[in-house]
């Protein structure tokens, strides 16, 4: 009998550890209900931190902004607040948070499609505006003037980059003003200045290919020529996010998987998706065609150490690191990682509703939660969730290194397409309703980015977890969690999980909540405790 084809994710130290925690997590879910979505705000901080390495060995300067729209989180924002890290908004109220979450209008780059509020907002409270081309450039000077504004800092966005020498394509974008396009733009610019400062140029690319990354950088090191011939003093580079995120553990699991996937819509081995989906592969007359259009599950490259290779990439028109470019025109650096900055900061967790066996005879279990809520078809495919075993309940046999049962994960709304994921995912074995599913690395995108309340089913609550010096968990409502409410996350090495048996006492006086011998969590209008 073939091996299954397992796809394990990837867990670093902090987030592995709630995962090991069931009795933390049970009781959460049933006080606030499935799904549930928990994030660790420290881990976003320490995310920052190796960007900033990444950047600081090349002696470059520069703000590592989270691009918001990743996740709507109040706790990641507000602790991301207290380290050197910016903020990316792409929205009226995306602004509105950051504000109201610790940001100073320095720290902020307002950035995607601009309605007239969100643009009056950003030039009111001095944030940076990306502008994406000349008629938006227009509309923010016309508000300056017309509320008599002071002068706003912009950032020019290119897309549309020429190569030289070897042909390199450089994919179309609706962002941003096409290369050829500058001098129009900077035009537009000198007739305005009086109500913008140009202090950047940025790029958007929706890849993470090295080769087109670096010929967009290149391309703005260009870009900053021609504006400094304009006497525009230009200082930032702002390169985007793209940086990617690796979600396996191994490799060999991934490469695996893809070629079986590559048999199975040939018709040359049992279908591995529901109903034979082929994620962008199809099979005519007995050949291959399309390709897989799938988030890659494994790279080799992703986060801190992607950029770390982008700046030690050679520059395709000046053949040297293109780095070593950024730092001789003493420029800075602007990077804005959306998905990258939310590796490892959260899981969303789902209780089992039934299980069944479909008529192919594989097993179909329905989770208290639909696929909106964990929205990663888009992107990629979800890799195996966790089991996580009910705390007291009764010993569940060991199946053995190596074992494991597929089963199909479907949703519950009234529709076929409610699928958590198309693919045939591997338990350890088959789940008895109520238990926990977990599914881990879901905090870049996948919990709020597609989430909606069809059927008027509540939008999934998300809580805020961090380690206590003593080594258990405390846990916050997310938009009630602060910086100055809780203890330090030194970023010590994480101790065994281990569950507190006795009540401590919540920092400022109020008193914390422990689970007792049930398990039972505080009451829903309980908004901190520590289990």
């Amino acid at each position: 009998m073939p091996s299954p084809l397992l796809l394990t994710p990837r867990l670093e130290p902090r987030l592995g550890a709630l995962l090991r925690a069931p009795e933390v997590l049970y009781p959460l879910v049933e006080g606030l209900g499935s799904p549930l979505n928990v994030v660790l705000p420290q881990q976003a901080v320490e995310n920052v931190r190796r960007f900033e390495a990444a950047r600081d060995r090349h002696h470059l300067r520069g703000t590592v902004y989270f691009a918001h729209k990743a996740n709507r989180s109040s706790a990641l924002v507000r602790a991301l607040a207290t380290s050197g890290a910016g903020l990316d908004v792409a929205s009226l109220e995306e602004l509105r948070h950051g504000l109201g979450s610790g940001f100073t209008p320095d720290r902020i780059g307002a950035t995607g499609p601009k309605e007239p509020e969100f643009l009056w907002l950003a030039a009111r409270t001095g944030v940076t505006v990306t502008v994406e081309d000349q008629g938006e450039l227009e509309r923010l000077a016309a508000l300056v003037a017309r509320y008599e504004l002071p002068r706003v800092k912009v950032q020019l966005r290119l897309s549309g980059f020429p190569s030289q020498g070897v042909r390199q394509l450089s994919r179309p974008s609706r962002f941003g003003t096409p290369f050829a396009g500058l001098p129009t733009l900077l035009d537009a610019v000198e007739r305005v200045r009086e109500r913008v400062e140009v202090v950047g140029v940025a790029y958007h690319i929706d890849t993470t290919g090295l080769p087109e990354k670096a010929l967009a950088l290149d391309g703005c090191l260009r870009a900053l020529d021609l504006c400094l011939e304009r006497g525009l003093r230009p200082a930032t580079v702002d390169i985007g996010g793209g940086f990617g995120v690796s979600h396996l553990a191994d490799a060999r699991e991934w490469e695996a998987y893809t070629t079986e996937l590559t048999l199975a819509a040939l018709g040359r081995r049992p279908p591995l998706t529901w109903r034979g989906h082929g994620y962008g592969l199809a099979n005519e007359g007995g050949t291959l065609r399309g390709s897989l259009d799938l988030y890659p599950g494994h790279r080799p490259l992703a986060g801190a150490e992607y950029l770390d290779a982008l700046l030690r990439q050679d520059s395709p028109a000046f053949g040297r690191p293109l780095g070593e470019l950024l730092l001789d025109g003493l420029y800075d650096l602007a990077v804005e990682p959306g998905r990258a900055l939310m590796d490892q900061c959260g899981a969303t967790l789902a209780r089992v509703v039934d299980v069944r066996t479909g008529p192919d005879g594989i097993a179909q279990v329905r989770l208290a939660m639909n696929a909106d809520d964990c929205a990663l078809e888009e992107h990629g495919i979800l890799v195996d969730p966790l089991l996580l075993p009910r705390p007291g309940g009764a010993p569940v046999p060991d199946p053995g290194p190596g074992a494991a049962t597929g089963v199909y994960l479907h949703g519950n709304l009234c529709l076929e397409s409610d699928l958590i994921t198309r693919r045939l995912v591997q338990l350890p074995r088959l789940p008895a309703p109520g238990e926990l599913l977990a599914f881990a690395n879901t905090a870049g995108y996948a919990m709020d980015f597609s989430a909606q309340n069809a059927e008027r089913r509540p939008p999934a609550r998300k809580v805020a977890l961090e380690r206590t010096p003593g080594g258990g968990w405390r846990w916050t409502l997310d938009e009630q969690w602060w910086p100055t409410a809780t203890e330090p996350d030194t970023g010590a090495p994480l101790p065994s999980t281990t569950p507190t048996s006795t009540p401590a006492a919540h920092p400022g006086g109020t008193p914390g909540t422990t689970a007792g011998a049930r398990g039972v969590p505080p009451l829903p209008g309980t908004t901190k405790g520590r289990v």
